[in-house]
C-alpha cells in the first residue's frame, strides 16, 4: 500500500502541488489505483473515458462517469482525496461514496496533484465504490488514484494486479475411488437472469484434455463450445505434428469447426445457439479409447426441442488411450469487464463407467484464480441453490463465501439420466 499525506485545507493551485509533494511521508493512507479497480460507465462509449495503466484517460463527455471499487474491512470515517492531472481549463467534479456526495473544484494545470475531497462515513464492511461525475468543464482531468486516509484506511483492500477481468472459479467433482473407467460424463447448467454479461464462459463438462460449455460472445451471439486439446505442448496449432493431431470425425448440423491456440492448442467446435437464462440445459461427453487415441464426443440437450444434438466427435492422438478424468466446471470472464457479475448453477452430475454403471457425483471442491499475491479480488464464491451447486465471480457484490479447497455437497437425486446412449445422433 502506498503511504501518502493529505492536507485537509485547499485554496489555490500552488497549495495543491505542495500537498502532493508532502504526501509521500504520511502514515495511515491507502492509494487505490484506478487501473485495476475502476470502470467507466457507460462502457466503451466515445468520450466517456478509458482506463489504462495510468488511470482514467480521454474523458471528454459529462455523460461518462467512473466507479472505483475497494473492500472495507473496518467501517468508519475515511478522508478521501484524488490524485489527478488537471485539464487545460478548470473543472468541477462530483465525488460520491455511499449516499454522500461532495463537489471538487479542479484548477487548470498540467502536473499531477492531489486534491482532498472530504470525509465520508462508511458504515458496513464489504465492497464499496467511489463514483466520479463531471459537473462542469470542457477539459476534464486524468485521474490516477483514489486516496483514503485515517485510522481505518490501512484495512482497505484492492486489486493490485494487472487483471481487470473477474477471476475464474471452478468446481471439481471427485469420482468415488475404485469406480472404474469413466466413459460418460453428464452435467446440467442453469444461468441466473442477472448473470448474463458479455464475455462469459460457463463451462459445464470439463475433463483432462477438453471442455464443453456455453458462452456469451457478443450482444447478438451465444455459443455452445466443445474443445479438445492436443497432447503436443504448443500455443500455435500450426506447430502440432501430424502424429499429435486432433482430427474431426464428425460434427452436428450448423456446427463450426476451428483450430485454437494461445492456451495450448487443439480442435474447437461451436454451435451458435441463443441459449436462455433460467433454463436448464443438459450436456453429455463420451470418451472411447482406441489404442493410443481417444475419441471424444459432445452432446447438447435443449429442453425446448426435446432431443440431443451432436456438437462434434474428435479423435485425439497420443492420449494414452485414456478414459475421462479430472472432471470439473468453471465460470470464466474472458475479457476485462470484471465489474460485471458472473454466476451459474450446476446440478445432477453423473458418470457412467465402461462397465455400464451410473454413479452420481454429489460433492464438488471449490477453487479460484483469485489470489492474495496474483489477483486480489474477493468477490468470488459458491454454494447450493435450488438443489444445484453454484459459483459466482465479479461484480463487487458479495465477498467470497468459499475458500480454495472447500468441499460443497448437494442432495442426491438417486435417479440416473434417462438417455438412450445407443441411439445418440451421429450428425
Amino acid at each position: 500500500m502506498t503511504k501518502l499525506f493529505i492536507a485537509t485545507a485547499f485554496a489555490c493551485s500552488f497549495l495543491y502541488s505542495e500537498q502532493s509533494i508532502a504526501a509521500s511521508n504520511a502514515p495511515d493512507t491507502t492509494a487505490v489505483p484506478l487501473f485495476s479497480n475502476a470502470y467507466v460507465y457507460p462502457s466503451r462509449d466515445a468520450g466517456n473515458g478509458e482506463i489504462g495503466r495510468g488511470g482514467l484517460r480521454a474523458w471528454k463527455s459529462k455523460e461518462g462517469y467512473t466507479k472505483t471499487f475497494f473492500l472495507v474491512n473496518q467501517p468508519g470515517p475515511l478522508a478521501l482525496s484524488l490524485k489527478l492531472q488537471p485539464g487545460s481549463a478548470a473543472s468541477k467534479l462530483s465525488v460520491q461514496l455511499g449516499n454522500e456526495k461532495k463537489a471538487l473544484n479542479v484548477p487548470a494545470g498540467s502536473a499531477s496533484i492531489t486534491l482532498p475531497v472530504g470525509e465520508y462515513n462508511v458504515t458496513a464492511k464489504g465492497y464499496h465504490a467511489v463514483e466520479i461525475h463531471a459537473l462542469e468543464g470542457s477539459s476534464l482531468p486524468m485521474i490516477e488514484d483514489v486516496l483514503f486516509s485515517g485510522p481505518n484506511a490501512e484495512s482497505i483492500q484492492y486489486n493490485a494486479s494487472r487483471y481487470r477481468g473477474a477471476p475464474a472459479t471452478h468446481l471439481s467433482y471427485p469420482v468415488p475411488p475404485n469406480s472404474g473407467d469413466v466413459e460418460w460424463f453428464y452435467n446440467e447448467i442453469n444461468v441466473p437472469a442477472d448473470a448474463q454479461p458479455l464475455h462469459s464462459y460457463y463451462m459445464v463438462n470439463g475433463f483432462s484434455g477438453g471442455y464443453f460449455g456455453i458462452q456469451i460472445n457478443s450482444k447478438t451471439e451465444r455459443r455452445v463450445l466443445f474443445s479438445i486439446w492436443s497432447a503436443y505442448d504448443t500455443q500455435d496449432p500450426k506447430q502440432i505434428p501430424e502424429e499429435y493431431a486432433v482430427k474431426l470425425v464428425r460434427k452436428g448440423k450448423d456446427v463450426t469447426i476451428n483450430e485454437f491456440g494461445n492456451e495450448g492448442s487443439g480442435g474447437q467446435s461451436f454451435w451458435k445457439f441463443n441459449w436462455k437464462a433460467e433454463t436448464t440445459y443438459k450436456l453429455l461427453v463420451h470418451a472411447k479409447p482406441n489404442g493410443d487415441h481417444t475419441v471424444y464426443s459432445g452432446y447438447f440437450f435443449d429442453p425446448a426441442v426435446g432431443k440431443w444434438k451432436l456438437i462434434a466427435t474428435w479423435d485425439k492422438a497420443k492420449s494414452g488411450g485414456k478414459y475421462l478424468g479430472g472432471l470439473y466446471s468453471f465460470v470464466e470472464n474472458f475479457s476485462d469487464n470484471g465489474e460485471d457479475f458472473f454466476k451459474a448453477r450446476y446440478g445432477n452430475q453423473w458418470v457412467r463407467t465402461a462397465k455400464g454403471e451410473w454413479i452420481e457425483l454429489t460433492k464438488a471442491r471449490f477453487s479460484t484464480t483469485a489470489n492474495p499475491k496474483v489477483h486480489q479480488r474477493f468477490d468470488v464464491g459458491g454454494g447450493l441453490e435450488k438443489g444445484m451447486f453454484y459459483m459466482f465471480s465479479g461484480g463487487f457484490r458479495e465477498v467470497g463465501n468459499q475458500y480454495k479447497g472447500s468441499m460443497i455437497e448437494r442432495p442426491a437425486t438417486k435417479v440416473p439420466p434417462a438417455i438412450d446412449l445407443e441411439h445418440l445422433p451421429k450428425q
